[in-house]
């Protein structure tokens, strides 16, 4: 029996070889898990393919994970800093037309060959799609061939040699972004205030309404040396001493609000406790604090949320997710109901529901497919533009009735792990069975016209995000891969970092550059 005919056998060994290459470092970089295609164009080379079906296989698993994982910040994001990354995508597509519009009309290149670099150098199906219908010429299919197989290695070499290139380092990005995080989610404090402010003496909870007016949360109380968690009806009393739990500014504002900051602290009474609890009752996942009624059925507080790594101050209207850790003040007696009501059950965080995951992909594959006609223009997303829309919008629902659609940071790692192996593999063999020929057909003049499509757009949008839009790198290195619609370069990028910055730009640019090269296909086809 052949070893090599065996496509799991072949598959397997691909991915272990380029484990090996990819954990070599010269000078601090390495190739990592995107070493992978490079033995896979090897092998391709020399007619060992791995079959399509896992190319598409690991298409969908990794871009499903993408978006799943991006989708809670993805719109967040576009709120924020979409302008600019959507302008930053628009530069990129249209240099590249511009690009492939002065080697038709100057170099004399055939116009459809040249729309067929374009979506090879871009690495996009959908793109030779549209190329094709039309052009209704087969040299488009052949320009993509040309064009994709240093697409897909010119974008990996790119962003994996940008930051060295312009003197970054990733750490210090990644402390810089983790930093705006923190900015946007302040730390969480407690401290310890006497009772002094005459407005609020003699006045209950409920009265002073402290959450609204400071945005702390007041988990103990000491009266009379007795010490216990404060309930609607618990009336301020001079001398008192209160813990509050918060922000920086919410300390200030309870500072103003109650009296003076004190030293001592509050013991916890034998008649309460303190627990760190895992919110994995799916029944109170995407419902509010408020909605739950804590304080007054279990006399329990919530005095802070522990999400993805950050520290949020509670409110009656926070929305708890799937996996949220929650530190709650609770009476001793109640204290296994309030634990029961969040689950609490870490098991449940290694457990990967693959109902969802099989719904969610295969509703992106219909929506990929669907087409919208405009006279003789057609659009579609395509199976990469439909499954990441749809991951996007159900990782930001989280939750449809029984449903939930979120997955672990270890589940999601897990599959997109696989399914990016699976992808590398499969596109790399089959680019490699081609490379040859098409070099001996015709010539090195395209491959170099197809690498100046691929690199000149990247240099330019960068040098316009570092200098003109002081853009965070890791999010430029999302936005170079999501314009170029590289899911190869992202698996680079995402190798490369600790953060979902770079996957959360991608899926912001993706779909605006996926439509503006299909659009700029249009107009090139009938220049």
């Amino acid at each position: 029996m052949n070893l090599l005919s065996n496509s799991y056998f072949v598959l397997f060994l691909i991915i272990l070889i380029g484990f090996i290459i990819g954990r070599v470092k010269i000078k601090g970089i390495s190739l990592d898990v995107s070493a992978v295609i490079f033995v896979a164009l090897f092998f391709g080379h020399y007619g060992v393919v791995v079959p399509k079906d896992f190319q598409f296989i690991g298409l969908v698993l990794f871009i499903f994970t993408v978006g799943i994982q991006a989708g809670p910040s993805f719109f967040e994001s576009f709120k924020k800093n979409g302008r600019d990354l959507a302008f930053l995508a628009s530069i990129l597509v249209l240099s590249a037309g511009f690009i492939t519009f002065l080697i038709y009309y100057v170099g004399g290149v055939d116009k459809n060959l040249s729309i067929g670099l374009l979506s090879g150098a871009l690495t996009s199906t959908p793109g030779l799609a549209v190329a094709i219908d039309t052009t209704g010429s087969s040299l488009a299919s052949i320009g993509y061939g040309i064009g994709y197989p240093f697409g897909v290695i010119g974008v990996i070499i790119f962003v994996s040699f940008l930051p060295k290139f312009i003197g970054v380092k990733i750490s210090d990005e990644e402390a810089k972004y983790k930093q705006d995080i923190t900015t946007e989610y302040p730390e969480i404090i407690q401290r310890h205030f006497i009772v002094e402010n005459e407005n609020v003496i003699g006045k209950s909870f409920e009265e002073i309404d402290i959450r609204f007016m400071t945005k702390a949360v007041i988990s103990r109380v000491l009266h009379n040396n007795i010490a216990f968690a404060p309930e609607p009806h618990t009336i301020f009393n001079k001398g008192d001493i209160i813990k509050a739990v918060g922000t920086e500014n919410a300390m200030e504002r309870v500072k103003l609000l109650i009296g003076s900051e004190t030293k001592k602290s509050i013991p916890l009474s034998s008649k309460f406790d303190v627990k760190l609890i895992l919110v994995t009752n799916k029944e109170v996942v995407k419902k509010t604090l408020g909605q739950l009624h804590l304080l007054n059925k279990y006399h329990a507080t919530v005095t802070r949320i522990r999400r993805s790594g950050i520290n949020i101050s509670p409110s009656p209207s926070s929305k708890l997710q799937f996996g949220d850790k929650i530190m709650v003040v609770s009476s001793k007696e109640n204290m296994q109901q309030v634990i029961r009501i969040f689950g609490d059950d870490d098991k449940q965080l290694s457990n990967t529901d693959f109902l969802p995951i099989s719904f969610g992909i295969i509703l992106g594959v219909l929506v990929g497919k669907l087409s919208v006609n405009f006279g003789n223009f057609s659009f579609s997303l395509g199976l990469t533009g439909g499954i990441l829309l749809v991951a996007l919008i159900l990782g930001r629902t989280g939750k449809t009735g029984p449903i939930m659609w979120t997955m672990t940071g270890a589940a999601n790692q897990i599959l997109r792990q696989f399914g990016l192996l699976f992808f590398l593999a499969a596109v790399g063999t089959s680019a490699g069975s081609s490379l040859e020929s098409t070099f001996q057909n015709y010539g090195g003049e395209l491959f170099l016209y197809g690498a100046l499509i691929t690199l000149i757009p990247m240099l330019v949008t960068t040098v316009i995000a570092k200098y003109l839009l002081k853009i965070n790198i890791l999010t430029l290195l999302g936005t170079l891969t999501g314009s170029m619609t590289s899911t190869p370069g992202l698996a680079a990028v995402d190798n490369m970092v600790d953060t979902d910055a770079p996957a959360v730009a991608y899926a912001t640019v993706y779909p605006i550059a996926m439509v503006l090269l299909i659009i700029v296909i249009q107009i090139l086809s009938l220049v």
